[in-house]
């Protein structure tokens, strides 16, 4: 049945859960500021402002919502814009489900694998942003749901740990630098994999109110994802080193993107997993295995003049 979805912003998340919806045959309208996203003949975009325009007319008809817009990685950014976005969506939405993409920031740093039912009640900087949206979300009478998800990579991620700063060096040869360290196991989900987890959780009202975990394969260390990147590719695997923890730690008490990223230093310091067994038997699926996922994300790669290098 063709039905209409709505889906706010279009990076990698959300152009893939628009493709998705409209390769399953449903009408799609995405909203972005500039009215960009994926050309297909059943998505039509729209240039809207969420912070500041009336989202009632281009959410009217809606089966399901999907938030994919974000702002800059700024800790003030984040306090000062999201929770205002993302109530005008849920007011505007005025019932209609919306699904939301998520971090694993709520969580802080867990010892262990990191479950649907470990507490979410971070307070520092970000993570503690990112609690605070989930209790919003909670205490809105418009139904929502929270697919979480660990680091992503996949077609159309850039700004990632294994998105540019890691495939760029591949493709040319060059070395590379990690955080904190090479080998510990570390938690990558697919974004295809999560597009199509909030696609059924948003569909399935048994599953509203909830906060899932997008499949994700099992934990690998960041150098095994360059050795599956570079293979995909045909290339040889880079020099991989690191940037220490001390280092980082200096980096961070400076304003700007290192201090952003000293946040969830703990995630590349201590084994960071993602246990999604159990959304995956509630979603009824499974993740795509790192060595196909890390075939399609080169094979883009290579198609994609915008980023070849």
């Amino acid at each position: 049945m063709n039905e209409l979805h709505v889906v706010t912003g279009a990076g990698p998340v959300g152009w893939t859960v628009a493709e998705q919806l409209a390769a399953q045959g449903h009408s799609v309208r995405v909203l972005t500021r500039t009215g960009s996203g994926p050309e297909h003949p059943m998505i039509e975009l729209r240039g809207v402002d969420i912070e500041s325009d009336d989202l009632r007319p281009h959410l009217s008809g809606a089966t399901a919502v999907y938030h994919c817009t974000h702002v800059a990685y700024e800790n003030t950014v984040w306090r000062d814009k999201l929770a205002a976005m993302e109530n005008r969506v849920l007011d505007a939405a005025a019932g209609t489900v919306v699904a939301f993409p998520e971090s694993l920031y709520a969580y802080g740093r867990v010892d262990g694998p990191i479950r649907e039912d470990s507490p979410r009640d971070a307070t520092f900087r970000k993570l503690g942003v990112r609690t605070q949206l989930l209790a919003a979300r909670d205490a809105h009478s418009t139904p929502t749901v929270s697919v979480a998800a660990s680091d992503f990579y996949g077609p159309r991620v850039l700004t990632s740990h294994m998105g540019e700063r890691v495939i760029a060096p591949i493709l040319t040869g060059k070395p590379i630098l990690v955080m904190a360290s090479a080998d510990l196991p570390h938690s990558f989900t697919y974004v295809p994999d999560l597009a199509a987890a909030m696609i059924t959780a948003a569909a399935s009202p048994s599953m509203w109110n909830t906060v899932l975990h997008a499949p994700t394969a099992p934990a690998v260390s960041q150098r095994a994802m360059i050795e599956m990147f570079s293979a995909a590719a045909q290339v040889p695997t880079p020099k991989v080193g690191v940037i220490p923890t001390w280092a980082l730690r200096l980096l961070s008490t400076v304003p700007g993107p290192m201090k952003e990223l000293g946040d969830t230093l703990y995630q590349f310091r201590y084994s960071y997993l993602l246990d999604s067994s159990r959304s995956e038997a509630i979603l009824g699926q499974q993740p795509t295995p790192l060595v196909d996922g890390a075939a399609a994300t080169m094979k883009w790669w290579a198609a994609t003049p915008a980023v070849s290098v």
